[in-house]
């Protein structure tokens, strides 16, 4: 795989897949772990998790800036893997209170900020020597890889070291318990007939004191996630030491001198860069330290984040000369865009993982359940590959995929004929479907592309940007069908006579099919391989020569307000009914790809 490429991209490649390791551990827990820990509501545990997502990628920037500025790239990336390790470590303390966990967020998005970008830059500078330019994509496409390798197993990993401390603690899991212990400590628990039922099938004996138990349960789940994020700290301390023993195989930039484009105003980027860039740390800054006190509010704060895009907005009109300008527009109305795909996209880490904790059905048949198994879905994808070779030009592949689908497939089945009739899944494994997917169809998907370039009809990237948002579109639509008829979460609440809301779990009859959600996660991820790539190669085409670190600071910029509108998602959850959720999003990615084709003519001649 790294015949023909600098050896630096080995470093890079298991560098990167340890910190993918821990942050999709994050995306995986993180909004279950604030519920079952703090009992926090699906709307205060949504602004957190929006947060701390607006945090990494705004936070890039500032790495980025700061690495720009002092040309010392590796010692920046050294930095942010050091930092992100010191914030797993906080959030894997057990018994910490809300406002230390909300530092170890804050830690963990700053070094990732001072990482993700600039060990990108880094391996694209492998590549400036003309002996491997011509393998550039390549290389980007195995770096790509080692991002979603260590997102697929994150989810397993974390599932099964939260599980393992439960048996210690002589439960089983069950995802809808800890909202429910929660509910009965504050007293808010209409009906405690499920609870005993629960509790009884957890504790695998007849529980007397349900206060107890709603207690050690809620404890030792919450405990599990803390020694999670354990694994997501031995994950960074593995990339440390690959990153420590073999970085020297990176390269290190020297500084250049800035020559000024003769006929142009000169403008000192570096500093407009400073300025931007400390304008999103002091505002992040600023908004963690109120979210520790409580007292400001989404609606104040997203003001804040989307004051600094605007800001971002008016910087760049007023620097750039009247030829720039159509240019600099064009990208404006592309990253306006991305904020509605990134604020649908990434509900997968919030209200579509409610949805696969409180709507999906707890347990499965053998066949499901190869794909909650780490070892079992292993297998089958090895069958699958296996198979796949069959088809090979070269002989000596398909032998090896021969026996491959022969020796996987026969173990695939060997899983499902041990597997029970019911089997239990658990939701955060839903998380692992995204990265799969990415690795399954990155290359056919490119191999389409490159099937219609040669016959002249590739779409062009903004087009790809506008098909991706229908393509999300229909994401939604699979997750809208599922959910009609479904009790929605506002019709599981009520406010007594005494004026105390009271909770009422989901009930069994509103549980659905896993492949609901799985197939929607198909097509999302579809839609993200036609708008994410797309959207960064139209901005390094797009953006004026002198811009093109401010630019690429715009798109991280626009990402990080998208990711700040999650929120939109979490605090309409308890509101509307679910179809009506779901509908947001939809409406949104729709209005957005019209927006999009009805500018084409203008961003493709912009291309040129």
């Amino acid at each position: 795989m790294f015949k023909g490429h600098p050896k630096g991209l080995f470093v890079a490649f298991f560098s990167n897949m340890g910190e993918r390791f821990g942050f999709y551990t994050m995306m995986a827990i993180l909004v279950l772990f604030l519920q079952a820990k703090y009992g926090l509501s699906e709307e205060e545990a949504g602004s957190y998790y929006s947060w701390f997502y607006f945090g990494i990628y705004a936070l890039a920037l500032v790495g980025g800036i700061l690495a720009d500025v002092t040309r010392k790239y590796k010692t920046v990336i050294l930095a942010g893997i050091v930092v992100m390790f010191s914030g797993y470590v906080v959030m894997a303390l057990p018994g910490n209170p809300l406002a230390i966990t909300l530092i170890g967020l804050f830690t963990i998005a700053f070094g990732n900020g001072l990482f993700k970008g600039n060990l990108q830059a880094v391996v694209g500078q492998l590549y400036d020597n003309p002996k491997y330019s011509k393998v550039r994509d390549s290389a980007f496409m195995i770096f790509y890889m080692g991002i979603n390798i260590g997102a697929f197993f994150a989810p397993f990993v974390a599932t099964g070291i939260r599980n393992w401390f439960l048996k210690t603690q002589g439960f089983l899991h069950d995802g809808s318990l800890p909202a429910m212990c929660h509910a009965f400590q504050k007293g808010s628990l209409e009906d405690t007939t499920k609870f005993q039922e629960l509790a009884d099938k957890v504790s695998g004996m007849h529980v007397d004191n349900l206060g107890t138990f709603a207690q050690n349960y809620v404890e030792a789940f919450a405990i599990g996630y803390n020694y999670a994020f354990g694994i997501a700290a031995g994950a960074m301390v593995i990339s440390l030491l690959v990153y420590i023993i073999f970085n020297k195989l990176l390269p290190s930039v020297e500084k250049v001198k800035k020559v000024a484009d003769a006929g142009k105003p000169k403008v000192n980027t570096n500093l407009i860069s400073f300025l931007l860039g400390g304008g999103l740390m002091i505002t992040t800054s600023v908004i963690f330290y109120f979210l520790l006190r409580n007292t400001v509010k989404d609606a104040a704060a997203l003001g804040a984040a989307v004051g600094l895009f605007i800001g971002f907005i008016a910087i760049m009109f007023q620097i750039s000369t009247k030829e720039e300008r159509p240019r600099v527009t064009s990208l404006i109305m592309v990253f306006i865009v991305v904020i509605f795909f990134w604020m649908s996209f990434h509900q997968n880490g919030l209200t579509l993982t409610f949805f696969a904790r409180d709507y999906t059905v707890k347990d499965v048949a053998p066949l499901t359940n190869i794909f909650f198994n780490l070892e079992s879905i292993l297998a089958f994808i090895g069958a699958v590959a296996g198979f796949v070779m069959l088809f090979r030009k070269n002989v000596t592949q398909r032998i090896v995929g021969g026996a491959m689908f022969v020796v996987l497939g026969g173990l695939t089945y060997y899983f499902i004929t041990t597997y029970n009739a019911l089997n239990p899944i658990a939701p955060e494994v839903f998380q692992s479907f995204n990265p799969l997917f990415i690795v399954s169809l990155t290359f056919p998907v490119m191999g389409v592309f490159a099937w219609l370039g040669k016959k002249g009809r590739e779409p062009s990237a903004p087009k790809k940007i506008g098909i991706g948002m229908i393509i999300a579109s229909i994401g939604f639509v699979i997750i809208l069908v599922a959910s009609i008829g479904l009790v929605s979460p506002h019709e599981l609440q009520f406010i007594d006579t005494g004026g105390v809301t009271k909770y009422n779990p989901v009930p069994d009859t509103s549980r659905v099919s896993p492949y609901w959600l799985i197939n929607s996660y198909l097509i999302l991820t579809i839609a993200e391989l036609f708008l994410s790539p797309m959207g960064l190669s139209f901005v390094s085409k797009v953006a004026p020569p002198r811009f093109q670190g401010l630019m690429q600071g715009g798109w991280l910029l626009a990402t990080a307000v998208g990711n700040k509108f999650l929120f939109v998602g979490s605090t309409f959850w308890g509101i509307l009914d679910l179809w009506q959720l779901w509908a947001i999003f939809i409406v949104c990615c729709i209005l957005s790809a019209l927006f999009i084709f009805s500018i084409m003519k203008r961003l493709e001649a912009a291309t040129k």
